[in-house]
Parts: C-alpha cells; sequence; structure tokens
C-alpha cells in the first residue's frame, strides 16, 4: 500500500467528509523513523502518514497526539486520542499510521472497519 507523491488528503469513506485536509506521507526510512520528532505541532488539518508501521512511540515529543492505525485497505484498525508524549501506541496487523495533532478526531466516529480513502497529491 503506497500513496502516489508526497502530499495527500484523508477522507471518511463513509461520510465523504474531510478528515485530513493535508497529509504529509513519510514513506522512507528516514522520514519514518523521524516522523514529527523536532516539531512544536501540527497545525489545524495537517497530518503526517506513516506507512509500513503498526506501532509508535511519542518519546521526545513535545505535544500529544490523536493516532489512527489503518490497514492495507485504508481501514481503521484502532484511533488512540489525545496520546502524550512519552508514550508507546500500537495495533498488530496495521499497515500505516496517522499522525494528527491532539483533539483532531474529537466528534469523529471511526470505529474499527470504517473505510477511509486517500486522494493522491495536493
Amino acid at each position: 500500500m503506497t500513496v502516489n507523491g508526497g502530499m495527500a488528503r484523508l477522507i471518511d469513506g463513509k461520510s465523504g467528509a474531510v478528515i485530513v485536509e493535508t497529509l504529509r506521507v513519510a514513506r522512507g526510512t528516514l522520514e519514518r523513523m523521524r516522523g514529527l520528532l523536532g516539531r512544536d505541532r501540527l497545525s489545524p488539518g495537517e497530518g503526517l502518514l506513516i506507512e509500513r508501521c503498526s506501532s509508535i512511540h511519542t518519546f521526545f515529543m513535545r505535544f500529544p497526539l490523536d493516532v489512527m492505525f489503518l490497514d492495507g485497505e485504508f481501514r481503521v484498525t484502532k484511533v488512540r486520542r489525545h496520546l502524550g508524549p512519552w508514550r508507546l501506541a500500537g495495533a498488530p496487523g496495521s499497515a500505516c499510521v496517522v499522525e494528527l495533532a491532539a483533539g483532531a478526531l474529537d466528534g469523529l466516529d471511526l470505529p474499527p472497519g470504517r473505510a477511509l480513502a486517500v486522494e493522491g497529491a495536493a
């Protein structure tokens, strides 16, 4: 599972609502290892999709995250909201992870199995 280009949008497959307007894709080893380290925040509507990933850590992070774990078909496997710094999270069987600023998923119904769609280069 890969996304064409380095930027995309993440859409709720059920409602059609845009979940993430500006989704940066981390696919290379260094991009995936670095993730959001060194950042002070994520802007509203901004997120990071980490390919080939089923677990993350927030060691050395400066802000909390909302995290979605997705399978190879972009179906939700698990959601963690308000994951603080110095934490671990994972979902075995997931193919990728989407990291967002804490609160970005508040009020959204994203149960396991919910299909999402990624629209290519923004």
